[in-house]
């Protein structure tokens, strides 16, 4: 029987992939950042705020234009910390943060990050009923493993931790029987405010621009999982049917990987 391993996009066995919450105007240079290097990342924005005193926000006229070619997902309209709230509002939050978002956009908004890393097991059920496919919460795994639980995904590290120890080990990673996946999150303001963007300019020096990484978001990094497991194989590996859109990337004996279309069906 063919042995046959799930690919990235591309063929490629590592991913990245960056998570950056609120919102604020250092949004700007760190996109700017990202562009300048190929490195993709999530926007969680926070609609019921655009307009408050506080901190200083990127405004509805500029996000479409702001974040394109990276993804916006919702962080609640408000920032309420979830868990001490009814679950109704919880809903509501995230809803109303959804709609504002979309009209915004143009495409359906299905990720999120709890804000203050607030959830339960009742509030991941009521975001999946949302229409939410993925969450992000808080903290930092210090490890390149693929999530487990999408609705509870841990990063990698928070900007402020590890970092350039962290991509360095990741760059290093060979072994192409594995996937690995660094995630990286925080706040753009922790840069405007502090030290300034100097260790993320470091950071996606030494990482963009590799042929070795993928470069996604945190939505397309679900929706390349999820083309993957749709795949239909013999029972003997002999062929496979790919029944999405999407195209699928698989390694089959170790060769490189070969890319099945959406739609086709190819021998193995």
């Amino acid at each position: 029987m063919n042995k046959v391993y799930c690919c990235f996009p591309g063929g490629k066995h590592k991913a990245l992939t960056m998570s950056y919450d609120d919102g604020r105007i250092y949004d700007r240079q760190l996109v700017e950042i990202f562009n300048r290097h190929g490195i993709k990342g999530t926007f969680h924005l926070n609609s019921g705020l655009f307009q408050s005193g506080y901190g200083k926000r990127v405004q509805p006229e500029e996000i479409a234009e702001l974040y394109k070619g990276h993804e916006v997902a919702c962080h609640t309209a408000t920032h309420p910390t979830v868990a001490r709230c009814p679950l109704p509002e919880v809903i509501e939050e995230t809803l109303s943060d959804r709609r504002a978002l979309e009209r915004i956009v143009g495409y359906p908004v299905r990720g999120m990050s709890y804000p203050n890393g607030s959830y339960s097991a009742e509030i991941k059920q009521a975001m999946k009923n949302c229409g939410i496919e993925y969450s992000r919460t808080v903290g930092s795994t210090d490890s390149f493993a693929l999530p487990e639980d999408l609705m509870e995904w841990r990063p990698t590290c928070h900007h402020n931790h590890n970092l350039m120890e962290l991509g360095k080990q990741f760059t290093e990673l060979h072994k192409k029987q594995y996937l690995y996946l660094m995630y990286v999150w925080g706040h753009s303001y922790e840069f405007g405010e502090g030290g300034g963007f100097q260790p993320m300019e470091e950071f996606c020096s030494m990482m963009g621009g590799r042929d070795d990484i993928w470069y996604c978001t945190n939505i397309e990094f679900v929706d390349a999982m999820k083309t993957f497991k749709s795949l239909q194989f013999a029972a003997d590996n002999s062929f496979v049917h790919n029944p999405s859109a999407a195209s699928a990337f698989i390694s089959v004996n170790d060769a490189p990987a070969v890319e099945v279309k959406g739609g086709a069906t190819i021998l193995l």
